[in-house]
């Protein structure tokens, strides 16, 4: 398993870093962007959460076909044109530009989440899904904390060269990685452990009849087709759950930037100021989804990471000063981002094959319409109030909502047990991947 996490983990976290770095470099494009084409914070807002409309809608039917023709190409080419795309936001002119561009970017990614999500579940047994899937989705907070700083020095250092505006030159600069890792991903991956040359002979007999006796003790209890998948309340519930995340998540992320600009910092200040909660978050999701293996307990803990990010985000809107402010940021930072290694082990551990790929990817898009919803209303609020705080508490509100949705949920440890976590388990010591 260390030789599994060693060669996929990097590769997964690379795409994904540059996957969330193309989401979280509208928010600071949209420092100067809004300006100069006269966007209002609804507009902005709309066109932030328009790419999620396609994505949503295309959500599943990506994830099929990438079970039909493998993870391999289908991951290559969901990269290699979101990378076209995120490069094109660079020449939008009109609202209607802006909004078309950031449709057809959500078409383009739709299903590259959880498609990685699925192919990786290939890879790792249950008992290991918990930390692979932080340190995986740890790249999102890292882009961000690694995004501010560079996003706002791209955005003041090349402004007005060759013509461009420095929010140009953010769109530009930050496809690129995209194009680049599209054909790494091609030549690297392999759609299944049995055919992974990397591993040896023994070894892949190893992982296949282990994924093969889990599968086989899934479908025991849980037999399910793709179409019972979409109408099963635990994977509706689970729905919810996700929806609460991304709303949470694409709340912070696409307004933090003004949010924290508003304390009164400069541009570049801004970026650095930006980075602190997404490097609480990063360093908290890795340790929040080791212990959740440890323990193998998902439920309360994703209840509790809800509600701390329900804390934060009211304490933001009604503290008075810019620190105290800031560590309420980072606490519903914490939450929000803690959930999410929790969260997606839960629907892998009953689910398994199609009915996996299905059913993460229809989560996701349930999901996802959060992410069109949350940053126009709180768009929205910003113009009819003139501040955030309003935005800040029905964020709060949904988070409370989703804690409660995953509490209803059911969530049988024993499929995820192993003879080996029992024993660890019992010692109290953490499985640390041989």
């Amino acid at each position: 398993m260390r030789k599994v996490m060693n060669r996929l983990i990097p590769i997964a976290i690379a795409c994904y870093f540059v996957n969330y770095l193309d989401r979280v470099n509208l928010s600071f494009a949209a420092l100067e962007m809004n300006k100069d084409l006269g966007f209002s914070a609804t507009a902005y807002g709309f066109g932030a959460g328009v790419f999620f409309v396609a994505y949503f809608l295309l959500e599943t039917p990506s994830n099929l076909i990438l079970v039909k023709v493998g993870a391999r190409k289908w991951i290559a080419r969901i990269m290699f044109t979101w990378g076209l795309l995120s490069g094109a936001m660079a020449f939008v002119q009109s609202e209607t530009t802006f909004y078309l561009v950031r449709f057809l970017l959500g078409a383009a990614e739709a299903g590259f989440f959880p498609g990685m999500l699925f192919y990786l579940s290939l890879y790792f047994p249950a008992a290991y899904r918990g930390r692979m899937v932080s340190t995986f989705m740890a790249a999102s907070a890292f882009s961000a904390v690694f995004g501010a700083p560079v996003s706002s020095i791209i955005l003041t250092s090349m402004d007005g060269w060759l013509g461009f505006r420095g929010w140009q030159w953010v769109f530009i600069v930050e496809a690129i990685p995209a194009l680049i890792l599209s054909v790494i991903v091609l030549i690297v991956l392999k759609d299944t452990p049995s055919q992974a040359t990397w591993l040896a002979q023994d070894e892949r007999d190893w992982l296949v009849a282990r994924q093969d006796a889990e599968r086989r003790a899934r479908e025991a209890v849980h037999d399910l087709s793709v179409l019972q998948v979409l109408t099963n309340p635990r994977v509706l519930l689970l729905g919810v759950g996700g929806f609460g995340i991304a709303y949470s998540i694409y709340g912070i992320v696409y307004f933090l930037p003004q949010i924290v600009k508003q304390f009164g910092l400069t541009t570049m200040q801004t970026g650095f100021v930006s980075a602190i909660p997404f490097l609480v978050a990063a360093f908290g999701m890795i340790w929040y989804g080791k212990r959740s293996d440890r323990l193998l307990e998902r439920r309360s803990h994703c209840a509790i990471a809800f509600m701390l990010c329900a804390i934060g985000l009211v304490a933001t809107a009604l503290l008075p000063s810019p620190v105290l402010r800031l560590i309420a940021l980072c606490v519903a930072a914490f939450g929000a981002w803690a959930t999410l290694p929790v969260f997606w082990a839960m629907p892998t551990a009953f689910l398994s094959g199609a009915a996996a790929a299905a059913g993460v990817a229809y989560i996701n898009s349930i999901a996802n319409i959060a992410g069109f919803v949350g940053p126009f209303v709180m768009g929205w609020i910003k113009d009819a109030t003139g501040s955030f705080d309003g935005g800040l508490l029905v964020i709060g509100s949904v988070a409370i909502v989703s804690a409660i949705a995953i509490l209803c949920t059911d969530h049988d440890r024993a499929l995820e047990e192993t003879p080996e976590s029992l024993a660890l388990r019992a010692r109290h010591v953490v499985i640390d991947g041989d």
